[in-house]
């Protein structure tokens, strides 16, 4: 079998990142990753897939012209990112404070970085891709989320380069509204079964 080299791996372990692995004593670890011609860790699985699916936020790295990073915070209603295939994703992109540093930077550099968290059961997938904006009707017919107000100036396309998950170590765990009312609704539905059995035992009615 062909030695397969990870993809994230490839673009993320430049020579500073070895040199560094190298002095912590990490590098070993990792030469897996780096050898070998049949890549992997580039296309989306049923897992990536349905990851993306459920998320109703994530954070997009761009760069500018003075070399700098610029993170972005996108939300939306779950599943707002789409995976069209197993190596594009693509979101509707809604007006905002009109700043449009994003849509800037990408004009000179088509490279991104996506951090997809999922809080609430410590889980994190990083991708890397290219993204380009479309104003086509057609794709952004696809890429807009039914019964959302948000007004769409473009939408983004993404080929993916390479993805990695993360491991859970430091991911403090957090809960979005939906998620908590998900959460409390057994208990809710518990405490009305109890209340009703003690109306029924005593004769009276509980209080609202």
């Amino acid at each position: 079998m062909a030695a397969m080299a990870h993809q994230f791996s490839k673009i993320a372990f430049t020579p500073a990142v070895r040199t560094i692995q190298h002095r912590m004593g990490s590098a070993r670890a990792y030469e897996g990753r780096l050898s070998g011609d049949e890549p992997t860790g580039d296309r989306l699985g049923e897992d990536e897939m349905a990851f993306i699916a459920a998320r109703d936020s994530f954070y997009m790295a761009s760069v500018g012209e003075t070399g700098w990073p610029y993170v972005q915070h996108r939300g939306g209603p779950a599943g707002f990112l789409k995976a069209l295939d197993e190596t594009t994703l693509g979101f509707a992109d809604y007006r905002g404070n009109r700043q449009y540093v994003s849509v800037g930077n990408l004009s000179g550099d088509d490279r991104v970085c996506l951090f997809l968290m999922d809080y609430a059961n410590q889980a994190r997938l990083k991708i890397f891709g290219h993204a380009r904006v479309t104003l086509d009707p057609g794709d952004l017919a696809k890429l807009s989320p039914l019964q959302y107000s948000g007004k769409v100036e473009r939408g983004l396309l993404i080929t993916v380069a390479g993805l990695d998950w993360n491991c859970s170590q430091h991911i403090t765990p957090r809960f979005s509204r939906d998620e908590v009312i998900a959460g409390v609704l057994p208990l809710q539905r518990r405490i009305a079964e109890l209340e009703a059995q003690v109306a029924a035992l005593t004769g009276n009615k509980i209080a609202d």
